[in-house]
This record gives C-alpha cells, structure tokens and sequence, in this order.
C-alpha cells in the first residue's frame, strides 16, 4: 500500500505529477530511491527540467458542446510540433476536461481530471513524450442562454481563433462576426468598454501629436476630440467597417440580421510570450570552441 504521504515527497523531489508518482512507486514497491530513478528512465523528470524552457508556438483551440464553450491555449517549443497529429490529439483531449470540469481559469484548468490524473499530469506527460515543454495558458470558459448563439472560427489551423455570443440572429452572422475579429483584431466590443486608462494615454499622445503639427491651442481639443472618435471606430468592433462588406459597421451588420453582438474573445498563438532571440553565429561559435 502505498501512502498519500510517500507521494507527497516524490512528488517534491521529482516535481512529477502525483499520478506518476503513485506510479513510480507502485511500480518499485515503494523504494523511493527507485522511483526517482524509475521516473528518470521514463522520461518524465527530463520533462520537468523542461518547465524553463519557453514555449511560444502550438495550437489555439475551441470546444463548444451545446449552450457551453472552452477556449485555450496549448504551447509547444516549436511549430513543428503543432503539426504534429500526436500534439493536435492532445490539444484536443484536455480541451474535453476542460469542458467537462467547467474550470474558468489556469489553475482550475491544471487541476481538472484528465483521464486518470489531471491536465498537468497530462502536459507533463506529453512533454515527456513528445520531447519538447507543452504548456496551457488562457483558459476561457463560456456559456450562453437558449436565445443565444455561439459563432466560432479557426484561422491557420489553430493559429487564430476567436468565439463571439449574439443574442438573436444565427450562427451564420455569428461566425461572420468571430472571422471578422480573427482577421481585425478589434480591442474592444464598443466604446463603453474601452480601457479608461487606454484612452487617456491615447488622448495625451494624440494632443501632443496635434501640437506638434502647430495647430492653434485654442482648437486643439476640438481637434483631439475628432481623433478620439476615429480611433473608437477603429478600436470598438461594433463600429469597424464589416470585413466582407466594408460599407456597413459590423454593428449594423448583426443589427440588420436580427442580432447584438454581447461579447467575443480572441486568442492567437504565443501572444504575450516572450520569444527566445537565437543568435546562429554565436551558437555555431560555441559549437566550434566546444570541440
């Protein structure tokens, strides 16, 4: 029998999921000396040693089942991995625990089952398997009511995706609505929403911006005032020109189908990671020293 506290410490020293660490254990009858070394031969605490390394490219993804929806991120090191079909079906199951335990952020989503352990028993498994860190971040979890609709899309297998809910209309405009945010990239959902903060930065840039032109002082917020509007209507996606049909406002647009536009979310693939800078000369240099 092996106790909850002998997982406990492997788990400590190893930084091994907990189900591989009842593993490991299982499997040496309790010899903590061998499971460490058990868990070294299986190539999972090579994974762990993983967790440093940065992981930017991978797979964006959607599961929608009925009135709910998850939306995440799964990061691998490369964007050979993501091709890869062995990642893409791990990308896929973890998005079917996330679902199935509703979690609304990272750390729910780490802890939700996943088989026999949980998703980041799964990552690590997965990095130990496949080679490189996988990683989840962004962990959306959605619903709607009845009288909603979900619109979904998928740019570049993965590299893109976006989620809107309409409230009335179809799922055709609202599929027409998340292609029009995947392309666009709209920062928010109207000019009630904008960032406070976001907009007086913007207003100080742009008043300094008009000054510089050498417009008279005393029309100067007139003239910032203007540009505040045209920033909005770039900005707010119920104001932008329609993708496939840039004479009316996506706004109107859903409004002409019977529909309001209540929310969307967009995801792409390693924004806001940090990206590793490789230098080839200087890594050819120490290759070249180090032999």
């Amino acid at each position: 029998m092996i106790s909850a506290k002998a997982v406990k410490d492997l788990r400590e020293i190893t930084g091994a999921g907990m189900m591989d660490c009842k593993k490991a254990l299982v499997e040496t009858n309790g010899n903590m000396d061998e499971a460490v070394k058990w868990l070294r031969e299986k190539g999972i605490m090579k994974a762990q040693k993983k967790e440093s390394r940065i992981a930017a490219e991978g797979l964006c993804k959607f599961i929608i089942n009925g009135n709910e929806a998850v939306v995440y991120e799964v990061n691998s090191e490369t964007d050979f991995v993501a091709k890869n079909e062995k990642f893409q079906a791990i990308v896929q199951t973890i998005g079917e625990a996330l679902l199935a335990s509703k979690a609304t952020n990272d750390e729910e989503a780490l802890n939700a089952k996943c088989g026999e352990g949980t998703v980041k028993d799964a990552l690590v498994n997965a990095t130990a398997t496949i080679g490189e860190k996988i990683s989840l971040r962004r962990v959306n979890y959605l619903t709607k009511t009845d009288s909603q609709v979900f619109g979904a899309y998928s740019h570049m297998g993965g590299k893109i995706v976006s989620v809107s809910i309409l409230e009335g209309s179809d799922s055709n405009v609202a599929k027409d609505v998340s292609m029009h945010v995947a392309a666009m990239n709209p920062k928010y959902l109207d000019s009630t929403k904008v960032d406070a903060a976001y907009l007086e930065s913007e207003k100080e840039v742009l008043t300094q911006e008009t000054l510089n032109e050498g417009k008279p002082a005393n029309i100067v917020d007139k003239i910032v005032a203007g540009k505040v509007q045209k920033l909005l209507k770039q900005v707010c996606l119920v104001d932008q020109m329609f993708v496939k049909n840039p004479d009316v406002t996506v706004g109107a647009y859903v409004k002409s189908n019977g529909g309001k536009i209540l929310s969307y979310i967009r995801l792409e693939v390693g924004e806001g990671i940090e990206k590793r800078k490789d230098d080839f000369a200087a890594e050819v240099a120490a290759a070249v020293a180090g032999k």
